[in-house]
């Protein structure tokens, strides 16, 4: 960082402090720093010596509509190389960002979300065989495995078997640091440590990767992959502008970042809905009766009002280059990260009257939250490639669980929330009840995707 100019206010506690707010109790502690020092806060914590957050949607949109040249999200994306590689299009910035993003749309517009309907609602059949009667149970595990299950599928295209499995226990190994409580610190220092967990860790991703460049290698050598439609073999057919196909790095580095930004994070969303939907009866009860009536703007609702009131990801970064960034009437200096506050933006009483409690009707109607306002994926050019794969899976597995259960909340409150690694996610586990379960209905055409324009 090259500061040249004083940066917003911000605490003046130590870094290591800051770190453990932010790791302990992210939402809490950001938002108590936010009434203390207004929309646009400087902090300081064991990983980053000082960066500045933004509440307002009105700077928000300076930072979406910003050249990406000016603010680079690549760069503010580094710590996640470790996993993701640094060929994934979250860690690009540019004219590679662009070629990267290009490459990859066509597998998620928006008609292409029907040939993966029923590979979610078969997956999410599944969890709800197996889940308890009549006893409480986390459901985030089950809705972790479900994700799973879809992204070996959809995104990898892996049939039934051994290697579906092997596959399966490989790649949630590695991506293990997405979910832990500490695991932020072992992407931070993996690079530069080689014993205990940090060695485990690239054990587990040299094991993984192992078997994606081998199913790459398998897969170019496929003769039907113009009959298929799984994102891997998409990917493996698409060419730029110059004609010029993705190579096996940069194919292994994009699997896995749809890989991480389509499983821990939709799985902590589903948790969250169900845990929210349990403690909501009049909610579940309209949700219940639009569905029954053949509906779906409630169900897309309810998907977006989760992700606002419990928003997976807390916030995104922005690197600034290319000299000082004005916002908000501040000079922000080169090299320092703006983070966005997602979390924070989705609790504003000025935009979201009674910002805490859960109701989807707000998403409905003319005057529903714009993309500075609701911003859970993110926005600009760097707006999540997966955002309506990821809602679509949601409304799916939803509309399916409520189609053949009855459930109930295993406690008298929502879950609390809690940060582990990169993620928010409830602190139980989202705990609920099955008190009825429902035979699965036999396999049907695809109906037109919810939250997919």
């Amino acid at each position: 960082m090259t500061a040249t100019a004083p940066l917003p206010p911000g605490p003046k506690l130590p870094a290591v402090l800051q770190t453990l707010g932010f790791i302990v109790s992210p939402v809490r502690f950001i938002d108590a720093m936010r009434r203390r020092y207004g929309d646009i806060v400087t902090f300081s914590t064991s990983f980053d010596s000082g960066f500045v957050m933004v509440f307002d949607p009105d700077v928000v949109k300076q930072v979406f509509r910003a050249p990406p040249d000016r603010l680079r999200a690549g760069e503010a994306n580094a710590l996640l190389g470790q996993i993701l590689g640094q060929r994934s299009v979250l860690l690009l910035d540019g004219a590679e960002h662009l070629r990267h993003r290009k490459l990859m749309l066509p597998p998620f517009h928006g008609q292409r979300m029907r040939a993966y309907e029923q590979v979610m609602r078969e997956a999410a059949d599944r969890e709800i065989d197996a889940w308890p009667v009549g006893e409480p149970f986390a459901v985030m595990p089950s809705m972790q495995a479900l994700t799973l299950d879809v992204i070996t599928r959809a995104v990898f295209g892996v049939e039934e078997g051994e290697r579906l499995t092997e596959l399966k226990r490989r790649l949630r190994a590695m991506i293990m640091p997405i979910s832990r409580r500490l695991g932020v610190l072992i992407l931070a220092f993996s690079g530069r440590r080689q014993r205990g967990r940090f060695a485990e860790f690239h054990q587990r991703k040299a094991a993984a990767d192992e078997l994606i460049y081998d199913e790459i290698a398998r897969r170019r050598q496929a003769t039907d992959l113009d009959q298929r439609e799984d994102v891997f073999s998409l990917l493996l057919q698409a060419r730029d502008e110059d004609g010029q196909p993705l190579t096996d790095t940069e194919l292994r580095d994009e699997l896995v970042t749809l890989l991480v930004a389509g499983h821990e994070t939709t799985a902590t969303g589903l948790a969250w809905a169900f845990d929210l939907l349990t403690h909501h009866p009049r909610v579940l009860d309209r949700l219940r009766s639009s569905l029954a009536a053949g509906e779906t703007d409630y169900l897309d609702a309810v998907v977006k009002e989760t992700l606002r009131v419990r928003p997976v990801i807390p916030g995104i970064g922005r690197v600034v280059r290319g000299g000082s960034f004005a916002i908000g009437g501040w000079e922000i200096p080169e090299g320092v990260e703006i983070n966005p506050s997602i979390a924070l933006i989705h609790r504003r009483g000025d935009r979201y009257p009674q910002p805490l409690e859960f109701r989807p009707e707000r998403f409905l109607g003319d005057d529903a939250p714009d993309t500075y306002t609701w911003i859970p994926f993110g926005g600009g050019t760097r707006r999540c490639l997966g955002a309506s794969f990821a809602t679509f899976e949601m409304a799916t597995v939803i509309r399916t669980v409520l189609e053949r259960c009855e459930i109930r909340p295993a406690s008298r409150r929502p879950a609390r929330m809690e940060r582990r690694g990169i993620t928010i996610v409830p602190r139980d586990g989202g705990r609920i009840v099955l008190m009825q379960r429902r035979p699965a209905a036999e396999p049907v055409a695809a109906t037109t995707p919810v939250g997919v324009p």
